[in-house]
């Protein structure tokens, strides 16, 4: 795995229109890149989706933890990587720090791999 950090992705929401409306340019290409990197690890998707199906709209490091047969620092790293492509953020409490999924993020990536219903298709 690579060493490199990611560099924070910008969260407007506005950066590409969905892969089957329009060719994306190189900078669109780029940025889209960053966010499945962060993606393209199962252990970072499974805290992205363990982080965004929790009722409240928060979870501690604490309770991912025991989930995984990982060490705290790497859950910890994995955790700082998806907060660099802007996926999700958190808050020091005390001890612990709480993370949350950043919609505005969630509705990009899916707006991005939406595809048009076309009126003979079946889904």
């Amino acid at each position: 795995m690579s060493k490199q950090e990611l560099e924070v992705v910008d969260q407007t929401g506005g950066c590409c229109p969905g892969l089957t409306s329009a060719p994306l340019d190189a900078e669109q290409a780029v940025d889209l890149a960053k966010v499945f990197k962060a993606l393209g690890d199962p252990v970072r998707l499974r805290l992205l989706s363990m982080i965004a199906s929790r009722d409240g709209g928060e979870v501690c490091v604490c309770e991912m933890t025991p989930a995984f047969e990982l060490s705290q620092p790497t859950i910890s790293h994995h955790l700082k990587l998806l907060r660099q492509a802007g996926l999700i953020d958190c808050e020091r409490r005390g001890t612990w720090v709480y993370y949350w999924a950043l919609p505005a993020a969630l509705d990009r990536l899916a707006s991005v791999l939406r595809a048009p219903l076309s009126a003979g298709a079946t889904t």
